[in-house]
């Protein structure tokens, strides 16, 4: 899990991006407000500053956690649970994991993963789960929590230009370094359960010291069947699927695909081609949800995740299969974990490359890339 698919060594790539025009009169009056805090230039942008809403608190009101705690995995502390969400990311053999119950009051890790520094990010509201390289052009910076939203998703702002970062999609919208898009370091969502039998030798961040209580988690039944209402969005809920279903989502450049969880659920191990990619996912219907529901009584919903690689490997194309529950690949037999590697067999050793995915709420992936292929059944797969 080192590296992801279509991902480079630069940092902050340069990409095409339309500029708007000059301010008009009510994004004139937001501007004038947000003058009294930012200094961000805003006449670099591609949104419309009337399309970003407030979350109700001040910038880095909700504190981003700047030196994060680890403990061993032989180690952890006390109160994870063996199918608590956790934010897996490997880098240079460096394998850490961060709970979704510390993130849920921060939204940003800021910290070094394998000697690379990194930006660990998840939007609540949005469940999308995001790590990025935070250097640019070789100077490292510090991603902060603006406060505000746009699509109810996350708007970061960095250190040095105080330019605003879309969160699902690592571009800049505002400010100087707008025509700029982060780099996304592979990450996979899985229970800590999963996280702690792969890497007996990871890390996994404890919880800040403070007055900050994690017990009570936020956002009680906000990922519950009957929230059809996301919080602070204001667009049009994509019909095919519930606002916040669950997707596995992807987007390798031939165009956005999302694998409905429900469709993973009755089919852990999917074999599928975007473009000209051969691609797996894999799903474990074993982690639970980072939120309370509100309908079963204050306890956490088994929702599942999944792991995407592609299924190419030194020039062969494998397919895989689930066999009493083992992941095993149709050409050697070689047994596989949730995390693309190899662990018995012909192939033992060998690793699958990742592919960058989220496991997002449906309504906000789809806001972001409407023109999304969603695959609910195995006909869509055969279909495209």
């Amino acid at each position: 899990m080192n590296s992801g698919a279509n991902t480079t060594t630069d940092n902050a790539a340069f990409v095409d991006v339309e500029l708007l025009g000059d301010l008009d009169d009510t994004e004139r009056r937001i501007a004038n407000g947000l003058r009294r805090v930012w200094t961000t230039n805003w006449n670099q942008r591609i949104i419309n500053l009337g399309s970003v809403l407030s979350g109700g608190v001040p910038r880095d009101g909700i504190p981003p956690i700047d030196n994060p705690r680890y403990e061993s995995t032989a180690n952890a502390p006390d109160w994870l649970d063996p199918e608590e969400p956790v934010i897996a990311v490997e880098i240079n053999g460096d394998a850490r994991a961060y709970p979704l119950n510390i993130l849920l009051r921060h939204e940003i890790v800021n910290t070094e993963i394998g000697g690379e520094p990194v930006a660990v990010t998840y939007c609540p509201l949005c469940n999308s789960s995001l790590v990025f390289k935070s250097t640019i052009d070789g100077v490292r910076h510090r991603f902060g929590v603006s406060g505000l939203l746009r699509n109810s998703d996350l708007i970061m702002w960095d250190d040095k230009t105080q330019s605003w970062w879309q969160q699902l999609t690592g571009d800049a919208i505002v400010g100087d370094y707008v025509g700029r898009r982060l780099v996304q370091v592979a990450a996979q969502v899985v229970s800590w359960e999963t996280f702690a039998n792969e890497f007996p030798n990871g890390r996994v961040m404890d919880r800040p010291g403070g007055r900050t209580s994690y017990e009570n988690t936020p956002y009680t039944g906000y990922d519950d069947s009957i929230n059809t209402d996301p919080f602070l969005f204001l667009g049009t809920v994509d019909p095919r699927a519930a606002a916040i279903d669950r997707v596995s989502a992807i987007d390798l450049g031939s165009g956005p695909v999302a694998y409905h969880f429900d469709f993973l659920s009755e089919n852990p191990v999917v074999n599928d081609v975007i473009g000209d990619t051969p691609i797996l996912i894999l799903f474990d219907n074993s982690t639970e949800s980072a939120f309370r529901s509100s309908i079963q009584r204050g306890e956490f919903a088994t929702v599942g995740s999944s792991t995407t690689f592609l299924r190419d490997l030194n020039g062969r194309i494998l397919t895989f299969s689930a066999i009493d529950g083992v992941i095993v690949d149709d050409q050697t037999g070689s047994t596989w974990s949730r995390f693309g590697k190899a662990k018995s067999g012909e192939l033992a050793g060998e690793e699958l490359l990742p592919v960058l995915h989220g496991d997002h709420f449906w309504f906000a992936w789809a806001a972001f890339k409407p023109d999304t292929a969603l695959i609910l059944e195995k006909a869509d797969l055969l279909a495209r």
